[in-house]
């Protein structure tokens, strides 16, 4: 019976997949998968305050400007992930449509986005617990919040390896919450305002807030490559495909409803925000420069309390805690199919026998992390700081790639239907060609040494870390490439070939 068994597991992980646990979530599961990813509360919090000073009111429009770009690139993974459902996404896109060096840096893009922004939300959750916990003293010690961060990767990185199905479940509890904070603090604040109840600061909502009109070239940049991270991490849910039922349809789906949900929610919230807090200097104005790192949590008190100023400091840990989970997921999994296809040692597609999830990229990914926030964070803190600022160019970067990635693999059928045209041609090339124009001015204006806290050389400290952790990639796949050559000659990854498995350990 055993035997049987066996040769049943066998069989199953032969007949395409990589010996993850395939149908193991829904649509529901994907879409909570892809917000956990985003961390939207922890986002707006560390995001809001440097778009209002970017744009001033216009934070809404910068928002909607930034989704319409997300939206474009979902449908390019909508199109790739239904034709081609692989959890190494960029990579394995890319290398299909463009060759094994395109698609091995679009891999590394996102590897890169991931190790920056697991250092900054772990720390990010272990000082809004200590201050939920009226710590404060320890908030503001380098020690504890790095003892307290450090100690969170590796939870969340033993939580990613015990299985996707736990680590779904522990998302569903963490984002209901989370949004559920968001949007009543939302609500009561833009009512409050309505009555005239939200104190002399206050301003009158406008639809002109949606309007990017009497705004600079520069300006829109700056505020655009901020939204592009807070939306970022809804691809997650296509990382985990192949291990969602009906692979071919739901992650693509999950995808487009994970932007439309988070375009309504951060309208929302900027609307309320802008309002409640107005734009003075002082107090809880938004151009109080006290204010900037986080517009969000101090807002508690005056809208509803003590109650809703301790709830909006646990959502926000609460964000940037599932966003660690979450972020370790795709990346693990990008890993896995990198190794799969031999673009990265055999080692990398381990998968565990009992919980069946890539185990070994996982644990890499995690300790890279915490390597990455342990180097930043006793080096300075302001370019542990700038470090989140540059993460925006990683992620246009690999959405980029993505985006041209669905036009090129798709060019012989693009005439074939109008929605072939609009959905794998026309959309996916405007994305593109979005993500390609915000890296680009984004890259120029982050070299002025004024741009961010750092500076090295008359360089930007932002810009060094963004493109520099870009640049790494470069060696590294040289490496890779000595190592092994095979996916480099184009033998082992192409546009015909089927999903290949795992070696079994």
């Amino acid at each position: 019976m055993i035997d049987g068994m066996a040769e049943k597991i066998h069989a199953e992980i032969q007949s395409g997949d990589k010996g993850l646990r395939a149908g193991s979530i829904g649509l529901l599961g994907n879409v909570i998968i892809g917000l956990s990813a985003v961390a939207p509360a922890y986002s707006l919090a560390a995001t809001l305050g440097y778009v209002v000073v970017a744009v001033h009111t216009k934070a809404p429009a910068m928002f909607v400007i930034a989704f319409i770009p997300m939206l474009l690139v979902a449908f390019a993974y909508r199109e790739l992930a239904r034709d081609t459902p692989d959890c190494g996404t960029t990579f394995t896109w890319g290398t299909k449509a463009f060759g094994p060096w395109i698609g091995w840096i679009g891999g590394w893009g996102l590897a890169v986005s991931a190790i920056i922004v697991l250092a900054n939300v772990a720390e990010i959750a272990a000082v809004y617990l200590l201050r939920f916990l009226h710590l404060d003293s320890l908030a503001d010690s380098l020690w504890a919040k790095v003892t307290l961060g450090c100690f969170f990767i590796i939870v969340m990185t033993w939580v990613s390896i015990r299985g996707i199905v736990i680590s779904e479940r522990i998302q569903s509890v963490l984002m209901f919450i989370q949004f559920g904070i968001l949007i009543l603090a939302s609500v009561i604040a833009l009512v409050k305002v309505a009555t005239d109840h939200a104190g002399p600061q206050a301003v009158s909502p406008e639809w002109s807030w949606l309007s990017p009109t009497g705004l600079s070239q520069s300006s829109i940049a700056a505020a655009v490559i901020l939204c592009i991270f807070i939306y970022w991490g809804w691809d997650a849910c296509l990382a985990v495909g192949e291990e969602t039922k009906d692979p071919e349809k739901t992650p693509g789906r999950a995808a487009v409803i994970c932007c439309l949900i988070l375009v309504a929610t951060y309208v929302l919230v900027a609307y309320a925000v802008e309002s409640f807090a107005g734009f003075g200097t002082t107090g809880i104005g938004l151009n109080n420069p006290d204010n900037a790192d986080d517009v969000l949590t101090i807002l508690g008190q005056p809208v509803a309390g003590a109650v809703m100023a301790s709830a909006l400091l646990l959502v926000v840990c609460i964000s940037a805690l599932s966003s660690t989970q979450s972020t370790i997921l795709p990346t693990a999994r990008g890993t896995l199919s990198m190794a799969v296809y031999k673009a990265l040692p055999q080692r990398f597609g381990y998968i565990h026998p009992r919980y069946m999830t890539p185990a070994f990229g996982t644990a890499v990914m995690g300790a890279s992390a915490l390597v990455f926030y342990l180097v930043l964070s006793f080096a300075s803190q302001n370019t542990l700081a700038d470090s989140i600022s540059s993460l925006g160019l990683a992620v246009a970067f690999y959405y980029g790639i993505t985006a041209f990635s669905c036009v090129w693999y798709f060019r012989r059928t693009l005439f074939d239907s109008a929605r072939n045209f609009f959905m794998r041609g026309l959309f996916p090339l405007l994305g593109g060609i979005a993500m390609t124009w915000a890296f680009v001015k984004s890259a120029i204006d982050m070299i002025n040494p004024d741009y961010g806290s750092t500076s090295v050389g008359g360089i930007g400290g932002v810009f060094i870390l963004g493109v520099g952790m870009l640049v790494l990639g470069v060696p590294l796949m040289l490496a890779c490439c000595a190592g092994d050559s095979d996916f480099f000659r184009g033998k082992t990854l192409d546009a015909n070939t089927e999903v290949k498995v795992p070696d079994v350990y």
